[in-house]
């Protein structure tokens, strides 16, 4: 870890991200994050990418962590973000780089690869395949208290969360998503109630790292992490008919919780996902969580790394 550099870069609207970085290879791998996750929760990956030859970058997006946040977080928009990765890869001289997304940051992945096709080599998603714009939003299939549909309401999920410190926030919201079960709370219930306060940390996390989790949401909070993904779903998008021709790899755990989205599984093992990604190699982990990358480090780092190898060009 502690050859993982640290720096800020500005991006969009003068704002600076914080970037994390390790490696010097010619070819560069960005890793975006999902939420409650942060550029740490890919620790495992960078490092092993940077022994591999690669260089490895992972931001926090404006709003999280220690990367500045915007003027007016509740006006973020999903495109703000694929504006930062633009002007991050021109501020570091990256002309073609692989994406590797986890969580929220699989469409922000797949998203600037459709905008952005010449700038990306390459696309390893973990927990979530391509949904095209349109897609059904799942919330409206499942019960009112479906966590999702709870953090869009304007208002109900800081009002939940401010009775917590952020550590305790982001705990819950890990532990919750560790689990095979979609998060729905009870009518009278709050989501943060949904785990009880001596619930313990999964497995593979010890107190030592999730320390870091915690340290960092506690500068961001999560004004903007609510705005983006939650209450940016349904942006309308000017893309007819998106298709991703790239190269790409889901990796999908067999017990996280996504897969039992209504239609999520059907979608991805009846090949549907392929009408979008016609260029997709699946690869499903058994015991795999929501944080498949965390728990089985080395089984994921050997998989992203098998596949990135074979679509390695110089200059990526």
């Amino acid at each position: 870890m502690d050859q993982i550099e640290h720096k800020f870069i500005e991006v969009s609207d003068g704002l600076k991200l914080h970037v994390a970085e390790i490696g010097s290879g010619t070819s560069a791998i960005l890793f975006l994050h999902g939420f409650p996750e942060i550029w740490y929760s890919w620790r495992h990956q960078m490092i092993a990418a940077a022994k591999a030859g690669y260089r490895a970058i992972a931001p926090d997006y404006r709003g999280y962590g220690l990367s500045d946040p915007p003027p007016e977080p509740h006006k973020s928009t999903f495109a703000d973000f694929l504006k930062d990765i633009l002007a991050l890869l021109d501020a570091l001289s990256i002309p073609k780089v692989f994406l590797v997304g986890k969580d929220f940051g699989a469409p922000v992945a797949y998203f600037f690869a459709l905008f952005h096709q010449e700038r990306v080599s390459a696309i390893a998603t973990l927990g979530l395949p391509f949904m095209p714009p349109g897609a059904p939003l799942h919330h409206k299939l499942l019960p009112e208290g479906f966590y999702v549909t709870r953090w869009r309401e304007p208002g109900r999920a800081e009002a939940d969360f401010g009775r917590f410190d952020a550590k305790t926030v982001v705990r819950k919201i890990y532990i919750m998503f560790s689990k095979s079960d979609i998060p729905i709370a009870k009518e009278n219930q709050e989501i943060m109630d949904l785990v009880e306060p001596s619930a313990p940390l999964p497995s593979w996390m010890t107190e030592e790292e999730f320390a870091a989790y915690g340290a960092l949401y506690e500068k961001s909070g999560f004004q903007t992490a609510l705005q983006v993904p939650y209450r940016s779903f349904g942006e309308k998008s000017s893309l007819q008919d998106p298709k991703i021709e790239l190269p790409t790899l889901l990796i999908m755990g067999e017990k996280d919780y996504v897969f039992k989205m209504p239609g999520m599984e059907d979608y991805i093992r009846s090949g549907k996902v392929k009408v979008y990604t016609p260029n997709l190699e699946i690869k499903y982990m058994p015991e795999g969580s929501h944080f498949v990358q965390e728990q089985f480090p080395d089984e994921v780092n050997q998989l992203l790394l098998s596949f990135l190898s074979s679509h390695n060009q110089s200059g990526s």
